[in-house]
């Protein structure tokens, strides 16, 4: 059985009421689970930046990395290195650990929220549009100079487009009252077409070819311009929506509960709806803005979480946020060592991985969509 379909019956304070016949208490399970995922996935993640910092055309020793990053902090190892290995690890590869691990970190969770919301494991800021939104806004703000007002143009941009791709999705799947799993994906592929399209128009009519040539870096998906502004731009708003939406875990655990059972253990459904919405909007958006479109990094990292740690969102958001950073971060070394000297788009990679494992769970989940 998926773990999607072992969603609690409802979840009240510190209480599950499940499916057998009496109450049981989840709140010592769920720290249990915390207290062990975490950790690793911690350990996971600094193992997995360590190898990037040491990783690329100038290969550094593990140890050297490791030291010059201690020596930063003031814990000094004594392990020497020269002033360009400290360069290249201080202003080239470790803000683009940053960037990588915060786009991770906001694609994970924006597709977590979105499952909660749609009520469907399908559910991807790719494969509902919410991406193609976001992408769209950066495009008309490079292609219009709109970017060059304000450093936040650009991810704010980015934020109304993929917030209003969302609008307009779920508008359509929930059209009559009532939402509509099928009508969901149908529309996500139709809108998400609609905006692909609009991009290649903007691109066509672009006369800058230094516009164009950002352009085409939003839409391959890559990390290779990440520099220390961008981590500076971004790791505010990533991390503040990413402990925003920790406080709407029950809400996402009663969402998966069906709508009518939400509201009838007082959840305030528009309110939250369009709060959830917001916060995948915002993390969807300043995740394009930094990395350009990248593909199904929220259907695979929320979907094998799930599997190991279960369904319940005070547990898989906070392991969804470090799996997604260790996985692009994991990824984006792949595109730096795949084919030397040159260098892949990490939405390449994520698409080689994300696409059959999207296949598979389609054919996983084929009879519950047909009951739909």
């Amino acid at each position: 059985m998926s773990p999607w379909a072992r969603a609690p019956e409802r979840v009240s304070g510190g209480l599950t009421v499940g499916r057998g016949p009496g109450p049981t208490i989840t709140a010592s399970p769920v720290v249990r689970r915390l207290a062990v995922a975490l950790p690793l996935l911690t350990l996971l993640l600094l193992a997995v930046s360590l190898l990037a910092l040491a990783s690329g055309p100038a290969r550094l020793p593990y140890g050297t990395a490791a030291s010059i990053l201690l020596d930063r902090v003031g814990l000094h190892t004594g392990v020497p290195y020269t002033e360009v290995a400290q360069t290249i690890v201080e202003q080239v590869r470790l803000p683009r650990v940053l960037a990588a691990g915060l786009v991770g970190m906001a694609l994970a969770m924006a597709g977590v929220i979105l499952q909660a919301l749609f009520r469907n494991p399908l559910a991807d800021p790719a494969v509902i549009g919410v991406s193609s939104g976001g992408a769209l806004g950066a495009v008309i703000a490079i292609a219009t100079n709109f970017q060059a007002l304000h450093v936040l143009a650009l991810p704010g941009a980015a934020f109304l487009g993929s917030t209003g791709a969302g609008l307009l999705v779920f508008g359509i799947a929930a059209a009559g009252g009532r939402l509509s799993v099928p009508t969901l994906l149908l529309a996500g592929i139709a809108v998400g077409s609609f905006l692909v399209a609009c991009i290649s128009a903007v691109l066509t009519f672009t006369q800058e070819l230094d516009a164009v040539r950002q352009i085409i870096f939003w839409l391959a998906g890559g990390l290779d311009a990440a520099s220390w502004t961008h981590v500076r731009i971004a790791a505010p708003l990533i991390l503040g929506a990413a402990l925003t939406s920790l406080a709407f875990a029950r809400g996402m655990n009663l969402l998966l509960l069906g709508e009518e059972t939400a509201q009838g253990l007082g959840m305030r459904l528009g309110a939250n709806r369009v709060a959830l919405l917001a916060l995948a909007g915002l993390l969807t958006g300043v995740a394009v803005a930094i990395s350009g479109s990248i593909g199904f990094m929220g259907l695979v990292v929320p979907h094998v979480l799930r599997l190991l740690v279960g369904p319940d969102h005070r547990v898989l958001l906070p392991t969804c946020a470090l799996a997604g950073a260790a996985f692009l971060i994991l990824a984006d070394i792949l595109a730096r060592v795949a084919l030397p000297p040159a260098e892949l788009r990490v939405g390449i990679i994520t698409a080689l991985v994300g696409a059959p494992f999207f296949l598979v769970l389609l054919h996983l989940n084929r009879r519950k969509l047909r009951s739909w």
